[in-house]
């Protein structure tokens, strides 16, 4: 009899646990749909996807890809339907978070992980950084010497030896692009621009278009992701090389935001928090670093595929003004679009 009450206290206890999430598979609990815009490519959220299906097995996650720029433009028209159609934004820099913050769509919760954090985040938890991409130069050692080619962003838009020869994303599309133009605004003034659209440069429009002009020779060298890169160099039989810009590499700490309730699509924000305090822990990251981009954590020993530290990056990096890439970003993309219209 003891054996037999002894049994079902147990049995009893266990479905208890069970309904309450407490003993699932993966130990979040949390369940139901979930939506995810983000900027990541595809690569990056293909690395991620495998690792929250094991973790959140309960969780219909979906991922919705675009450039930051199409992703503001997405949530642009959804507002005006009354309500988003995601429930976490990652975009590419915190100057949406702080427009979103400003706009009282974003949910604040309070991550455990913060205390880990290399970069900035919301000091009320409305947005934190989840992922770094570093906006940097390229070459082909096939076909042209680290010499031969510019090692400065400031060289990128005044060699003439490479002009009508390089390449870059449009800041309409791209957010790493924006911020990185935003920076060298800053730190060379207006007439940066000006002079880059004298080097007659070419528009990529995808990571693997920047990859096939180098390839083919079409381009001598090109502003990019560093990620681009070294998901090429790890794939093998590749002669495409990173320079890390002598006048500092655009360091861009990517956001992991909370839609709140009022505008969220699933009204799931259990869940939401749940995945987002993933994105920020060590195991989270892990899947971060494997799509080749850098952690965020101070304790994340590993750097992506053939890259050099974060911190060896950090120490010639050039700032930027978060509160400036979001001021100025409808003048940069409306003075992008201006040389590029000049130049049809």
């Amino acid at each position: 009899m003891k054996r037999l009450v002894c049994f079902s206290f147990f049995t009893a206890l266990t479905v208890m646990l069970l309904l309450s999430g407490c003993l699932s598979l993966g130990g979040s609990g949390a369940s139901g749909k979930i939506v995810i815009y983000t900027s990541m490519y595809e690569d990056g959220i293909e690395a991620v996807k495998k690792e929250l299906k094991k973790r959140f097995p309960g969780c219909d996650i979906e991922f919705v890809q675009g450039g930051t720029g199409i992703i503001e433009t997405r949530v642009a028209v959804e507002k005006t339907q009354g309500r988003l159609g995601c429930d976490i934004l990652m975009v590419a820099e915190p100057a949406f978070s702080l427009e979103l913050k400003g706009n009282g769509m974003l949910h604040p919760f309070k991550s455990k992980e913060a205390s880990a954090l290399i970069f900035d985040y919301d000091p009320e938890g409305y947005w934190y950084p989840v992922r770094v991409s570093n906006m940097v130069l390229a070459f082909n050692s096939a076909r042209n010497t680290k010499s031969s080619v510019p090692n400065s962003f400031n060289d990128f838009a005044s060699d003439s030896r490479v002009r009508g020869a390089v390449s870059m994303r449009n800041p309409l599309v791209s957010g790493t692009t924006l911020a990185a133009m935003s920076a060298l605004i800053d730190k060379y003034g207006n007439g940066y621009m000006d002079a880059l659209g004298r080097q007659n440069f070419l528009i990529d429009y995808g990571s693997d278009e920047a990859i096939t002009r180098l390839e083919n020779g079409s381009c001598r060298v090109v502003m990019v992701l560093e990620e681009t890169i070294l998901r090429k160099r790890q794939e093998g039989n590749t002669s495409l090389e990173v320079i890390y810009p002598t006048d500092g590499t655009i360091v861009i700490p990517s956001t992991i935001m909370i839609v709140n309730d009022k505008w969220n699509a699933n009204k799931n924000i259990r869940a939401a928090e749940a995945i987002a305090e993933w994105f920020l822990s060590t195991e989270g990251q892990a899947a971060i670093v494997a799509g080749w981009m850098h952690s965020v954590r101070k304790d994340y020993p590993d750097s992506p595929f053939d890259s050099i530290p974060i911190n060896q990056i950090l120490e010639n990096s050039m700032p930027v003004s978060w509160e400036n890439v979001f001021r100025q970003k409808n003048d940069i993309r409306r003075r992008f679009e201006e040389i590029v219209a000049g130049r049809r």
